[in-house]
């Protein structure tokens, strides 16, 4: 990866949200799926931060549909697809669906009415071109029974790594799983398409014999052989990236992956999120940071962040993102330390030192394409 300069991803810019969902129905599915999205459409009108959508039927190809919607930003979006109210209002749409696609942009421009420089983030308008590095990153979590939890590490920590490449434009580039208590991250990195790469990765030989090692242990059952009981896991276990930097410069030798788990309040996971997103923005450009980069997962009230850094307890207090005035006590407002094991406020070093300790979360792989 080129890190001649620094990259920033984020879904907390205040731009407005274009989804497309490419959609492809069984023969003679039409009028059901219409019907479907009838009843769907009138649901997602009343969610917060939905500003409309529209349904589309191709002309060459009666099959082929395509839905946009817009949306105010990203965060309510994000909030809405991961939710359990999502999933049961497309459940009539699932047996009329071949194939689905979904596509995410922010809107950049407009035609149609002349929006002043300055004025563009107040109009919805993403600011500047994002600069990447050419990697998707993307997070399943899911729990499993309490006591199993040596089991499915051992499990998780024996599996052969899948293939990398999926096609020619798709190519998985690393894999690493974490567990804090019964909780389970996996996060991934993917070069081209994230749905061909997840797809690929399932239907793995090796892959899918640690699923089914995994199933008896896991707290909600699953069928990864039916596809609806597939799709209904993968949205429920979905934790997108909403916020990645990688500073400027050249990359350290010696940098390691570590997870830091920040179990949210409840109704407080967003804001935590942002939070946290904010304060990597700031630390890119802060030459006393130890982290490289990092990338912030969120859904619900679950936080995770993914640093690369050298060794985060030479420097507690940056590598938690909590460096700065009164950002400790603010992250201790939201933060459920009942559920890490640490109350109280974060008023120095030590505290953030005993929360690091609380809160990183145990690495059981970390496989890239290139060493397996």
């Amino acid at each position: 990866m080129n890190t001649s300069t620094m990259t920033s991803q984020s879904a907390f810019d205040g731009s407005r949200l274009r989804v497309l969902l490419l959609v492809d129905l069984h023969e003679g599915a039409q009028q059901r799926f219409l019907d479907a999205y009838e009843h769907m459409r009138s649901r997602v009108a009343s969610v917060p931060g939905h500003l409309g959508d529209q349904l589309c039927q191709s002309v060459e190809n009666p099959s082929q549909w395509l839905i946009t919607s817009e949306w105010e930003t990203a965060p309510p979006y994000l909030a809405w697809v991961n939710s359990e109210e999502h999933l049961e209002t497309v459940k009539p749409m699932q047996d009329c669906v071949r194939d689905i696609r979904s596509m995410r942009y922010t809107v950049l421009r407009e035609t149609g009415r002349a929006v002043p420089l300055g004025d563009r983030a107040g109009e919805g308008l993403q600011g500047t071109v994002r600069v990447g590095d050419g990697v998707i990153r993307h997070a399943l979590t899911f729990t499993v029974k309490p006591g199993s939890e040596s089991k499915v590490s051992e499990i998780l920590a024996g599996y052969a790594p899948p293939q990398a490449r999926a096609d020619d434009t798709t190519r998985l580039r690393r894999t690493t799983l974490f567990m804090h208590g019964n909780r389970v991250v996996r996060t991934v990195e993917v070069e081209g398409d994230l749905q061909t790469a997840l797809r690929h990765v399932s239907r793995q030989p090796e892959v899918r014999a640690v699923e089914e090692a995994l199933n008896p242990h896991l707290e909600l059952s699953r069928d990864l052989t039916d596809p609806a009981s597939a799709r209904a896991f993968f949205i429920r276990a979905a934790m997108p990236a909403v916020h990645h930097v990688t500073r400027g410069g050249a990359e350290p030798a010696g940098l390691r992956r570590h997870a830091l788990y920040y179990p949210a309040r409840e109704g407080c996971g967003m804001v935590l999120a942002r939070l946290l997103s904010q304060q990597d923005e700031a630390a890119a450009d802060d030459p006393a940071s130890p982290v490289h980069r990092s990338t912030v997962f969120h859904r619900d009230d679950l936080v995770v962040r993914l640093i690369d850094t050298l060794d985060p307890e030479t420097d507690p207090v940056r590598a938690l993102a909590i460096h700065g005035t009164r950002k400790a006590a603010v992250l201790a407002r939201l933060l459920d330390g009942a559920a890490l094991g640490v109350t109280g406020p974060l008023s120095g070093e030590r505290d953030a030192t005993r929360l690091l300790a609380h809160s990183e979360m145990t690495l059981i792989t970390d496989r890239t394409a290139d060493r397996s």
